[in-house]
């Protein structure tokens, strides 16, 4: 493999992994500071995607509208989904919580096979042009625009994310109370309130990441969020499960893992290869890459 391929095959790994690193950080959010899983995150996924995709197809051809809808409805969704599945929950056993998040996980999908119909949709080619899907090349190695947009946007949305938990007083709350939220109520802190705010944020993360793909691969299904989902969840877990910088490490390896494997010829099992991967890491680090570091800790305390 010459630098040249090398090079565009590591843009593109970065581009993939950086989606799959949105969507750990999501779960990360919401496990770091509610302590549950959450399995409807891939579903909150492919409406973010769909919501973009219908801005997108239906308003105006700009991805920045596609992208403002997502975060909206995902975050509307995100509250929705707390608090059914944990507000009302709260003294439950966490596998109560869990069964219902996987039957809202259903719902979703069968709400939008009766929206948008089962099969594959994509955006029109006479709107792809007018988002201007050109490319430039560095060194020889040509770079899509919407390369650069998904890496531009993810890095932006990490970065923002970082000084809303580490600079602000709503993420010094965020990590008060995923520190310990009894004594968190008992300072006076709302912690339903700062619960569904991290479900919020966690949701528009996810919901970012579906319009990303989605536009990217100009790909949009109802089953699209069960797969990445899973694999988000495993890089959050694999990042160390309450790491922000373990989650987005983990899911850059893990997309630099899948694409090299599909240059390599095995394209049929690039899936494997990236849970390979991951089963590897588990392996020799079982509490993941960044394991023991809390969500409080993501500034690097």
């Amino acid at each position: 493999m010459d630098f040249q391929i090398f090079f565009e095959q590591f843009i593109n790994g970065i581009t993939q992994g950086s989606v799959y690193a949105l969507l750990a950080l999501g779960f990360t959010m919401i496990f770091g500071t509610l302590r549950m899983v959450t399995f409807a995150h891939g579903e909150v996924y492919m409406i973010g995607a769909y919501m973009g995709f219908e801005m997108i197809r239906l308003l105006y051809p700009s991805f920045l509208l596609g992208l403002t809808a997502a975060l909206i409805a995902t975050a509307l969704l995100g509250i929705i989904i707390e608090v059914l599945a944990f507000h009302f929950l709260r003294d439950a056993p966490h596998a109560t919580s869990l069964l219902v998040t996987i039957g809202i996980s259903i719902v979703l999908v069968n709400l939008a096979q009766l929206i948008w119909g089962p099969e594959t949709q994509g955006l029109p080619y006479s709107l792809l042009d007018k988002m201007d899907y050109g490319e430039i090349e560095v060194g020889g190695v040509f770079i899509s625009y919407l390369q650069m947009a998904v890496l531009g946007v993810t890095v932006l949305l990490m970065v923002l994310l970082y000084f809303l938990i580490n600079k602000t007083k709503l993420g010094m709350v965020i990590r008060a109370t995923a520190q310990d939220y009894e004594a968190a109520y008992a300072m006076g802190v709302g912690v339903n309130w700062i619960f569904m705010a991290a479900f919020a944020i966690g949701s528009m993360l996810g919901g970012v990441a579906g319009v990303l793909i989605g536009v990217y691969y100009n790909m949009f299904y109802p089953t699209m969020g069960g797969l990445y989902g899973l694999k988000a969840f495993s890089a959050s877990v694999v990042g160390g499960l309450t790491s922000l910088p373990g989650a987005v490490i983990a899911g850059l390896l893990i997309g630099l893992v899948e694409t090299f494997s599909v240059e390599f010829g095995a394209s049929s099992f690039r899936h494997i290869f990236s849970f390979l991967f991951m089963i590897l890491i588990l392996l020799f680090r079982p509490g993941g890459l960044f394991g023991g570091k809390e969500l409080i800790q993501a500034r690097g305390d």
